[in-house]
């Protein structure tokens, strides 16, 4: 299994549309093990494969709080959703970043999972909620997609700010090692 690197908010990447999977392999379940270590790694209760570059219609998710509930969903469509909530949801891609998103809070699925076998489920509460807002990805859309176009912008200026703080540091501890003697 591998760690893989997650694409953060705004690079282009996240945009892009997923295509169906259509090849139930060794390299999907390779896939799939190396989305549930780098989003347990994160650490996060969901994971699509667009966010770490791999536009193909595939999700991870585990709502449970010590990670013994594993779901994959491949090529998921939602058939029905009912009720409406709002709550405040975060993505690994806009790191450390919150806000209140409406979803709804019941929603009946059809997916397949890593061997390609059919499945139809009803879900509810946060597993309906985080499956949602991963299928967003799959779509190329974002959670700061529903927000204003005020506070996505200050949400982007944040982000790309602190991106650029990080880089920093590893430079100038290397300066700083080799200048003080």
């Amino acid at each position: 299994m591998a760690r893989l690197t997650i694409l953060e908010y705004p690079d282009p990447r996240l945009r892009t549309r997923a295509t169906p999977v259509t090849v139930f392999d060794a390299a999907l379940s390779a896939l799939v093990d190396d989305l549930f270590e780098t989003m347990y790694a994160a650490p996060g209760i969901g994971l699509a494969a667009s966010q770490v570059n791999v536009h193909k219609r595939l999700i991870v998710i585990d709502v449970s709080e010590n990670h013994d509930a594993p779901r994959v969903f491949v090529n998921p469509e939602i058939l029905s959703k009912e009720g409406a909530a709002v709550g405040e949801e975060g993505c690994l891609s806009v790191p450390n970043i919150f806000d209140k998103v409406p979803r709804a809070q019941r929603i009946r699925v059809r997916s397949q999972d890593r061997t390609g076998a059919v499945v139809e489920e009803d879900l509810e509460g946060l597993l309906a909620v985080c499956l949602q807002h991963e299928m967003d990805h799959l779509e190329g859309k974002l959670f700061v997609d529903y927000l204003s176009d005020l506070k996505r912008e200050r949400i982007r200026k944040k982000l790309e700010k602190e991106r650029r703080e990080r880089a920093a540091r590893p430079a100038a501890a290397a300066a700083g090692a080799t200048t003080a003697l």
